[in-house]
């Protein structure tokens, strides 16, 4: 018998759907809170050994020498080692410190691709395009083509169409001036219903992509990645509730891991199906809701299902607050836009939408891929298993405001106000 506390709250006269986990971390994070200058290349080296790539479509097709932006992120780090596994040379354009909260060297990424097979990293500066034409012009071979992983850090407005839309086209542009061949770029489902500043920039970085000549193009729409939907498997594994919006059924994604998409955007190379083509992509199985989620979770820990339902219009409250700290200081006009962000990850269905009715369609949504969400954490949960550890989420996941609402859905009775204005107000007021 399963049970659920409903929190006390004014419900949204708009009120959408509940959100799967992973948006649910990330609203309540959210809403609570490269040659430099002249092109320096200053390239290390891999020892190539042979690796085992995931080539889930068992294809097959010519070496290249592929430029990867981006290749120290979540999806890019996957994306290198699935190339390099494939045969590829691979060339890894990075800033002199990267990673969160820039603490890799250029050493320290070489390091972490030791034996995966033959990696170049290399300092680029996405933001000069003059660097970025040296960059090319100073390769040892030729390069055939390239992947762009980037990825604004906060999702601010300005940060943005800094990296989302203008660093892009920069690496585009680029590739042009080499006369690249092909071009895949990692976007988002979720820019297909654009509301929100990054979204807007990855659009934009999409059509100037997509722009006829001879590059082909390969556009990528992954749905959720498993590393958004884990962030309360440790608190459900202690003994806590799991955390919803509304009734937590309504809204629903289907999870890719990135693996999967690593191996899907490697495809594009070998399958010519996919060039010249928008390609959204989800993992295996079916989608899955915010509450099923849950249910799963509590299945696997072998714990009796207890979720807390936060009302929808906590984000009008929250809302209003961030709105109004944005009017009085323009420096932090970002928070407002974090807030938006919260809630079109509760609201919106991680799906494609349907032109023809409007609608989020699972059906519509193609599958790719090994590993379910259920297969990964059974593994995950495994004693000694580091599965949780490398699913570590980015910048954006670490917001100093996150504490208020993790403490508010763990159902220890903080008064939510006060606890807010504590932790989220008085540092940017002290700022």
């Amino acid at each position: 018998m399963e049970t659920s506390e409903r929190l006390p709250g004014p419900v949204s006269a708009t009120a959408g759907p509940a959100a799967p986990s992973w948006r649910a971390r990330f609203a309540v994070g959210a809403l609570v809170g490269a040659a430099v200058a002249g092109a320096r290349r200053r390239g290390v080296r891999g020892v190539a050994r042979r690796v085992a790539a995931a080539n889930v479509a068992g294809l097959e097709g010519p070496k290249m020498c592929l430029v990867v932006f981006g290749g120290t992120g979540y999806i890019g780090r996957a994306t290198v080692k699935e190339l390099a596994a494939r045969g590829h040379e691979v060339v890894v354009c990075t800033r002199s410190k990267s990673g969160i909260g820039g603490k890799e060297s250029l050493e320290d990424v070489q390091r972490s691709f030791a034996g995966e097979g033959n990696i170049t990293v290399v300092e680029g500066d996405v933001t000069d395009p003059a660097a970025l034409d040296a960059l090319f012009a100073s390769l040892p071979r030729t390069a055939q083509g390239a992947v762009c992983c980037l990825a604004s850090r906060s999702g601010g407005r300005q940060d943005s169409f800094d990296i989302d839309y203008q660093a892009t086209v920069n690496c585009v542009e680029a590739s042009r001036r080499a006369k690249l061949a092909q071009f895949v770029l990692l976007s988002a489902v979720c820019v297909q219903r654009p509301l929100l500043a990054f979204q807007e920039a990855k659009l934009k970085a999409e059509a100037e992509l997509c722009k006829e000549g001879p590059m082909a193009y390969s556009v990528v729409r992954p749905t959720a990645f498993f590393k958004s939907l884990l962030g309360q498997v440790k608190g459900v594994k202690g003994g806590a509730p799991y955390v919803m919006f509304g009734d937590g059924t309504e809204v629903r994604c289907k999870p890719i891991s990135e693996e999967d998409l690593a191996s899907f955007m490697a495809d594009c190379f070998w399958d010519p199906a996919k060039k010249n083509q928008i390609l959204p992509v989800g993992g295996p199985g079916p989608a899955l809701s915010f509450k099923e989620q849950g249910e799963l979770l509590f299945s696997l820990v072998q714990q009796k299902p207890n979720f807390i339902c936060v009302p929808y219009g906590v984000f009008d409250f929250v809302q209003g607050i961030l709105d109004f700290i944005a009017s009085l200081f323009p420096s932090q006009s970002d928070l407002a836009e974090y807030g938006r962000i919260g809630r079109y990850y509760a609201e919106q269905s991680m799906l494609v939408m349907d032109p023809a009715t409007g609608k989020y369609s699972e059906e519509l949504t193609p599958s790719y891929g090994r590993t379910d969400l259920k297969t990964f954490l059974t593994e995950a949960l495994q004693e000694g298993s580091k599965k949780l550890e490398s699913q570590q989420l980015g910048e954006q996941g670490q917001s100093l405001a996150l504490a208020p609402l993790l403490e508010f859905g763990r159902g220890k009775q903080v008064d939510f106000a006060a606890s807010f204005v504590k932790d989220s107000l008085l540092p940017y007021w002290k700022n």
